[in-house]
């Protein structure tokens, strides 16, 4: 018999660890940089040596608001942090510092569009926290490695209420969540790197049931592509177990990207396991209204403020503006340009066109682009007053600026002869001489065969070896065969 798996819902929440964008640790001068030799970046406060005392780093502090207020969320004013008793081999004081009791942000929320619409995903909270070294079991045959360099770096970690019911929902959250972060520029978002990591709780439950069913938890998923193929691996695997009769046990489990498939780690601790209490060595902090005005002036247009900008008074088409808008690079080098040109539709199709494929071919970023935008707004300009065709000047000329990109746009044009003419004697002769050729095809249009237009049009472009004005050539072939 073939299981109804429609007749179940889906419910997950997820949490996710972004990793802040500071130059030193949450409650030390060491650097939080990725990367680096084993064992660099660390000191006695990083080792838990005795004797050594934290001390909060107040840009992290100041990251972690602006988090919070671009996600719509009440900012806690009076916080402290907590140890979290857990045994963690990569953090050497045998505890995490993290926010229990008082999150830094709580409440909020983050808007996602799916095919259905778009919908708010609530948030719980967001607190900050440290975060664990990291062990190589691959390094010596015989024993486990540990790498100090990542513990103590300042960590976000944001908590969605268990409002997501597929995996396609995941997929939105995380894409806009990360957009949100770059935007911000507190973490980069590179979950190849482990500087956003996500967990998925995820349970099942008969259509119409209120009561929530019993979870699983599938740990540190490193792409958004796997947090979707994991929820909807994990959620199949639910409904067989209760379609079977038995009954889901609560567990963390963990995700294999090569197969699709999850497999268990541990039975699921309860939070009173982790023992919480107030950090006796870091006094309380508190978020002051100086702090939170500094913050609020620093955070930029985020996307669906530029969105609603460009398609109301820049009159975009709204999948034009969510493109551009998808990067906050991309949106800046766009501003740029129209800050030298009011025609914004040629300004968006430069961007989605010839820009877009160069950075493609190349796998570079728009920060690594060779153009002013000034230059791309020359090149409207030229197309704009006639002089070129977008075709000549989007293949021709914007190849030749990204070989020369010191030269003006007009100036190089001229120099490669790609200039158009608009002289009507001179098209007339073009047109003319391709009319003479085709004395047949002049015939058949006479006769009612509107559509070689087209082919007398592209006959003269040859001929002209595309110099000739397209308007000019269209307006004067409709005269003569008439």
């Amino acid at each position: 018999m073939s299981t109804n798996y429609d007749a179940y819902e889906i419910v997950v929440g997820l949490e996710v660890h972004a990793q802040l964008l500071t130059k030193s640790k949450l409650f030390c001068g060491d650097s939080a940089a990725f990367g680096g030799e084993p064992n660099t970046h660390i000191s006695p406060i990083t080792l838990a040596h005795p004797g050594t005392l934290p001390k909060l780093n107040k840009k992290a502090i100041a990251y972690a608001v602006k988090i919070g207020l671009a996600c719509n969320c009440t900012i806690t004013r009076h916080n402290y942090f907590a140890r979290k008793n857990y045994f963690y081999p990569d953090l050497p004081k045998g505890y995490q510092l993290s926010q229990h009791t008082t999150p830094v942000c709580q409440g909020g929320y983050i808007t996602i569009r799916t095919q259905e619409g778009t919908r708010d995903i609530r948030l719980n909270r967001i607190h900050m926290e440290e975060d664990a070294g990291k062990s190589l079991h691959d390094v010596d045959a015989n024993n486990t490695c540990v790498d100090y360099n990542r513990a103590g770096v300042p960590l976000v970690e944001i908590v969605t209420e268990p409002d997501i019911h597929s995996g396609d929902e995941a997929y939105a959250y995380l894409t806009e969540l990360r957009k949100l972060l770059r935007y911000l520029e507190i973490c980069d978002g590179n979950m190849e790197e482990g500087s956003m990591r996500c967990d998925a709780n995820i349970s099942v439950r008969k259509k119409g049931d209120p009561k929530l069913g019993t979870k699983v938890e599938v740990k540190n998923l490193n792409s958004i592509r796997n947090v979707k193929r994991a929820i909807e691996f994990e959620a199949k695997r639910l409904v067989d177990i209760l379609e079977a009769g038995e009954k889901v046990i609560q567990q963390t489990r963990s995700f294999d990207a090569g197969n699709g498939t999850t497999f268990a780690l541990r039975t699921k601790e309860d939070a009173n396991d982790y023992r919480y209490f107030a950090d006796p060595d870091l006094t309380p902090f508190v978020v002051t209204d100086e702090l939170l005005q500094e913050v609020r002036a620093a955070i930029p247009a985020l996307p669906e403020e530029r969105v609603a900008r460009y398609t109301q008074q820049l009159q975009l088409p709204e999948y034009d503006a969510r493109v551009i808008t998808d990067e906050k690079e991309l949106a800046v080098y766009f501003e740029q340009i129209i800050e030298h040109t009011d025609n914004y539709k040629a300004a968006a199709n430069w961007m989605l066109g010839p820009v877009k494929s160069w950075l493609n071919e190349t796998g570079a970023s728009i920060t690594g682009f060779p153009l002013q935008a000034a230059a791309i707004a020359s090149l409207i300009a030229l197309i704009d007053s006639n002089q070129l065709n977008f075709s000549v000047a989007s293949t021709k000329l914007f190849a030749a600026l990204l070989k020369e990109p010191g030269k003006q746009p007009l100036q190089l044009a001229k120099e490669l002869n790609l200039l158009q003419d608009s002289d009507e004697g001179n098209v007339a002769a073009w047109i003319e001489e391709v009319l003479n050729k085709m004395p047949d095809k002049v015939a058949e249009y006479k006769k009612g065969k509107k559509g070689l237009i087209g082919l007398f049009v592209g006959e003269v472009k040859k001929v002209s070896k595309g110099k000739a004005d397209p308007k000019l050539t269209n307006d004067i072939l409709l005269k003569k065969l008439q």
